[in-house]
């Protein structure tokens, strides 16, 4: 298995004048990172700040390849419906980590 940083962006459903945990879907979405986090193809994740306003969260991800990546991603909710779309899916060689006791 490999590591990948996930960029997500904001997608053309996604509607500006709501936060993010009050989109469309939010319980759904959650539900869905929820189970990935208990899979272990989640590591961590959450919203980040960036010069680019559309994006949304950095995700770090463990999947056999980019494209299976973009295949978990399919099924979220929030993917599906165009609320959120992945930017970027970039391989990451992780030197350091604490994992927890």
């Amino acid at each position: 298995m490999a590591f990948f940083a996930v960029t997500t962006m904001r997608g053309a459903a996604w509607e500006k004048d709501r936060g993010i945990r009050e989109q469309p879907q939010w319980a759904e979405h959650a539900d869905f990172a929820d189970r990935l986090v208990e899979d272990g193809r989640i590591i961590l994740g959450g919203p980040i700040e960036d010069a680019d306003d559309e994006v949304v969260a950095l995700i770090a991800v463990e999947a056999p390849g980019v494209a299976a990546v973009h295949e978990v991603f399919a099924d979220d909710p929030w993917v599906r419906s165009g609320i959120l779309a992945l930017k970027d899916v970039r391989p990451w060689t992780i030197w350091l980590r604490a994992d927890k006791a």
